[in-house]
């Protein structure tokens, strides 16, 4: 659950940076959160979520 939040504000946080750097639209950030929902009800679901896991591993398992 954690991870997943954590995933939802990076990615939230990005989103923000590409709208006040970028130009990136509201309209735009629209389909992208609706690409997202639909994305997480099909049969690939999974496997981005399990390769959302495995880099946060990889990343988590970096030491500076």
């Amino acid at each position: 659950m954690i991870l997943s939040i954590s995933g939802v504000v990076l990615l939230g946080i990005i989103v923000f940076l590409f709208f006040r750097k970028d130009g990136l639209k509201i309209s735009h950030a629209l389909v992208c959160a609706l690409f997202g929902f639909y994305l997480a009800g099909t049969a690939v679901a999974p496997s981005i979520k399990a390769g959302g896991a495995s880099i946060a591993g990889l990343v988590g398992g970096l030491h500076f």
